[in-house]
C-alpha cells in the first residue's frame, strides 16, 4: 500500500534532532524522501543515516545549512532538488530561544532569535517557491509555536518571533493563492515538546522536575512528544489537507483553551 506521502520530496531545516528529524523520519515512514538541513552536519548526516537503514538508499539526504544565510539557502535548494528529482514540501522548523525579560534581554540575543527564527522562514520559502511552482501541489509547513499566540513575561523574543512566523505563513499562503499556485502554507503551534529545547530547564530543575512543572500548566496533564507534531507536519504535507492554507495547527494540550 502507498503511503500517505509517497512521491513527496520534503526539505526539513533543523533535521539533526527534535522535531525535525522526528517529522523527517515520520514522512519517509510514509513514502516521502527527505532532505535533512541543519548547522550540525554531523547529527543531520546521523539522521538521514538512521532513515536510510530502515526505508532504503535515496530516501534521506543531509546537508549543511546556516538558515540565516541567504547564499547558503539558495545553494543548498539546489542540491537538495536536484538530489530528490524535485523539491514539493518545505518544513521550516529551525528555531532557538533566548531567555530574559524586555528589560535583560540583549540586543544580540533579539537579533539572534529574529535570524533564526523568522529570517529562515522569509529565505527558505522566497528561495523554495521556485521549486515548488515546478512540483505542485506543494506544501509550506512553517513550525511556530504556542507562545507565537500567547505571551509571557520573561520571553520577548520567543514570543515576538513565533508571532511573525505565524502571520508570516497567512501571508505565503494568500501569495500563493493570488498567483494561482497549488502551493499551500500553515503553521504548527504546539506547546512544551519533549526536545532539546526543554534541557536548560531540565538541567536548572532536574528531568523529572522541570518535566512535571510544564506538564503542570498543561490541561492534558503531560507534556508532548515529537511524534505528535511530526503526524500534524505528515497531515499538512500530504494531499488529504490539499483546502487548507492559510490556518494554523495548535497543538498544545488545551493550553489555548483556558
Amino acid at each position: 500500500m502507498a503511503g500517505r506521502v509517497a512521491g513527496k520530496k520534503a526539505f526539513i531545516t533543523g533535521g539533526a534532532q527534535g522535531l525535525g528529524a522526528a517529522a523527517a523520519k515520520r514522512l519517509a515512514e510514509e513514502g516521502a524522501k527527505v532532505a535533512l538541513a541543519d548547522i550540525n552536519l554531523e547529527g543531520v548526516r546521523r539522521t538521514a543515516a538512521a532513515i536510510e537503514a530502515a526505508h532504503g538508499a535515496g530516501t534521506a539526504f543531509a546537508y549543511l545549512l546556516d538558515v540565516t544565510r541567504e547564499d547558503q539557502w539558495i545553494a543548498t535548494l539546489e542540491q537538495a532538488n536536484a538530489d530528490m528529482g524535485g523539491l514539493s514540501v518545505l518544513v521550516n522548523n529551525a528555531g532557538i530561544s533566548r531567555g530574559g525579560d524586555i528589560e535583560h534581554l540583549s540586543l544580540e540575543d533579539w537579533k539572534a532569535v529574529m535570524s533564526v527564527n523568522v529570517d529562515s522562514v522569509f529565505l527558505g520559502t522566497k528561495h523554495a517557491l521556485k521549486h515548488l511552482r515546478q512540483n505542485q501541489p506543494g506544501s509550506i509547513i512553517n513550525i511556530s509555536s504556542i507562545a507565537g499566540l500567547i505571551a509571557a513575561h520573561n520571553s520577548p523574543a520567543y514570543n515576538a518571533s513565533k508571532a511573525a512566523v505565524w502571520l508570516l505563513s497567512k501571508g505565503i499562503a494568500l501569495h500563493c493563492a493570488k498567483q494561482g499556485l497549488d502551493v499551500r502554507s500553515n503553521s504548527i503551534h504546539p506547546a512544551f515538546v519533549d526536545t532539546p529545547i526543554l534541557d536548560p530547564l531540565r538541567q536548572r530543575f532536574g528531568k523529572a522536575e522541570a518535566e512535571a512543572k510544564l506538564a503542570r500548566q498543561v490541561p492534558l496533564g503531560r507534556i508532548g512528544a515529537p511524534e505528535d507534531i511530526a503526524n500534524a507536519v505528515l497531515y499538512l504535507a500530504s494531499d488529504e489537507s490539499r483546502f487548507m492554507t492559510g490556518a494554523e495547527l495548535k497543538l498544545d494540550g488545551g493550553i489555548s483553551a483556558m
